[in-house]
């Protein structure tokens, strides 16, 4: 309702879009940390992939058994340059991507991620985590 012929919006139809906004607000902001964490988890995973990969090709050049633990440094040349897993081998680490750290094993046993890592992204990853990591557990 309108007084004096003023024009401008009343106190009830303001608060009716900011309460409008604050439910939409309250159904993405759920989704979106849900999308971060899941991009996250497949950040990780692909992570681990790529060093499975580089142990495997370390071994088949350096003629080397499924016993051995391979360095750092020995996987730098089969990872591509300028990518954050190379650029962490070169530091001398391996990292996820919540910064936790990925142990290497030895040829024949797959990279690991810690637990903490695993328990921080698992309600991203629907009801079965261990799914979701594969061989990777």
């Amino acid at each position: 309702m309108k007084l004096n012929g003023q024009k401008g919006f009343t106190l009830v139809e303001i608060m009716i879009v900011v309460a409008i906004i604050a439910l939409l607000a309250s159904i993405a902001v759920p989704s979106f940390l849900r999308a971060r964490k899941r991009a996250q988890a497949t950040s990780t995973l692909e992570a681990l992939r790529m060093i499975d990969g580089a142990k495997d090709q370390y071994a088949i050049e350096n003629s080397k058994g499924g016993t051995v633990t391979p360095g750092y440094a020995d996987l730098v040349p089969y990872i591509k340059k300028g990518s954050r897993l190379y650029n962490d081998l070169i530091a001398g680490r391996a990292t996820d991507a919540l910064g936790g750290s990925i142990t290497i094993n030895t040829v024949d046993v797959p990279p690991q991620v810690s637990a903490t890592t695993k328990s921080s992204l698992s309600d991203a990853l629907g009801t079965n985590p261990n799914e979701f990591w594969g061989a990777y557990k």
